[in-house]
């Protein structure tokens, strides 16, 4: 049985990651390049690649997209079997575990358009490049930074009674109080949610609900995990409350909210995601986009809050992989700095993607953009996503709690103590 399955996915991903095998560098260079699906992106990529190639006549790029959770898995995949991409790029959380094990090759500094690695540094906010230096050495450069606030559709709002300008949820009670009077159930199934967490993410957005209440995921010195139990034990009960067995306002068996929200049919008020849906909006929906029935708003708090924390902000970085010859990975760099020199087109037609250098965040184009000072403001109370060698079991870890306790009728103490075990095995296996 095991020699059939090992077979059955060696078949998958020779299907798949089909002219990834590394030709001897003879001729003509082709680079596989795997990202995250994004319409508006893909457009001005296209254009961008298309430039390049010109520019460059023995590079070839091949350029492949999936969806974000898909592309995880692909990725994961394929170096597991010594045949990932040449370039590709996923949330920090999910790629720095490429760079502790040594998967990616560190930035060259020159084949990028830099005179140096400093002057990498010098290009980007303070503290961005920590999360992909490691030994003195930078990994990765960033395609994009983001973090999230609270999209808002007034037509719904209104047809509820409420004004979407006053009445717009500030806490999480708001939240539960609001969605309460937007949700419309068929029996227990809800055809239209006031709002929806994004469930997959629970490091970006749901840790700082903890924060906020004081908790913490690890401690300060690295070595506890789930520190705070009144703090998690408190989250834990609002989303057990959130769920089909409390209150019934949302559930993550449910479509995620963010993805509904461009259609504007009635089925979802409210929807936490970034900067980057604007583009999304106008892509899929541009009667909406140009409606003036949305606004976004920041990310709530507790009443009880006892620090003012927003949702965290995340990099996807482009990454080269450290296993190809030194003259694909020289191409695969220079590619990655004429990609990244164009971060006001990225911006206004990339699918309003903040590329988070100096000279972006500072020009106008942010600044004139819908809602960029919101996002800019709850940036400002943010901080970067946990990001280590095993961030992605950690977040799996929260999401059997958060889960448990929704469907499962799992008290939340004893969620508490499962995960407190868990990621304490966890971290203890990524320290040692």
């Amino acid at each position: 049985m095991k020699k059939f399955v090992f077979i059955a996915v060696s078949v998958c991903i020779a299907a798949f990651f089909i002219g990834c095998t590394q030709p001897k560098e003879k001729g003509p260079i082709t680079l596989n390049y795997w990202t995250h699906e994004d319409p508006a992106r893909t457009e001005l990529e296209t254009k961008l690649i298309a430039e390049f190639e010109k520019e460059n006549p023995n590079i070839k790029v091949v350029r492949t997209t999936q969806g974000a959770a898909k592309l995880i898995e692909l990725v994961q995949t394929a170096f597991a079997a010594n045949q990932g991409p040449d370039i590709f790029n996923l949330s920090i959380e999910d790629e720095y575990s490429y760079i502790a094990n040594g998967r990616v090759a560190p930035v060259n500094a020159k084949a990028a358009g830099y005179k140096d690695e400093q002057s990498i540094y010098n290009s980007y906010l303070p503290e961005i490049l920590n999360a992909v230096t490691k030994d003195g050495k930078v990994y990765g450069l960033p395609l994009e930074i983001t973090n999230w606030c609270i999209y808002i559709n007034k037509k719904i709002f209104r047809s509820a009674g409420l004004d979407p300008e006053k009445d717009y949820p500030k806490t999480w009670e708001d939240m539960v109080r609001v969605s309460e009077k937007l949700v419309i159930r068929e029996g227990d199934i809800l055809v239209r949610r006031g709002f929806d967490f994004r469930y997959p993410y629970y490091l970006v957005a749901f840790v700082p609900m903890v924060e906020q209440l004081g908790g913490k995921l690890i401690s300060d010195d690295g070595k506890t995990a789930i520190i705070g139990d009144e703090a998690w034990i408190q989250f834990l009960t609002f989303m057990q409350q959130w769920g089909p067995a409390g209150k019934n306002l949302g559930s993550p068996t449910y479509k995620n909210a963010r993805n509904l929200f461009n259609k504007d049919n009635n089925d979802v008020a409210m929807a936490t995601t970034g900067l980057y849906q604007q583009g999304r909006i106008r892509k899929d929906n541009p009667e909406f986009f140009e409606s003036n029935e949305w606004m976004v708003v920041p990310f709530p708090k507790f009443e009880a809050a006892v620090k003012d924390v927003a949702a965290c902000y995340y990099g996807h970085f482009l990454m080269v992989n450290n296993d190809i010859s030194k003259e694909k990975q020289e191409a695969a760099w220079k590619l990655i700095g004429f990609l990244l020199k164009h971060g006001e087109d990225y911006l206004r037609e990339g699918g309003n993607i903040i590329q988070p250098t100096k000279a972006l965040l500072e020009s106008k184009t942010l600044k004139d953009m819908p809602y960029s000072d919101v996002f800019i403001n709850d940036m400002n109370k943010a901080h970067m996503v946990y990001y280590g060698a095993n961030s992605a079991e950690l977040q799996t870890a929260i999401r059997s709690a958060v889960e448990s306790v929704m469907l499962s009728g799992v008290s939340p103490e004893k969620a508490l103590a499962t995960l407190k075990t868990t990621a304490q095995e966890i971290l203890d296996e990524e320290n040692n």
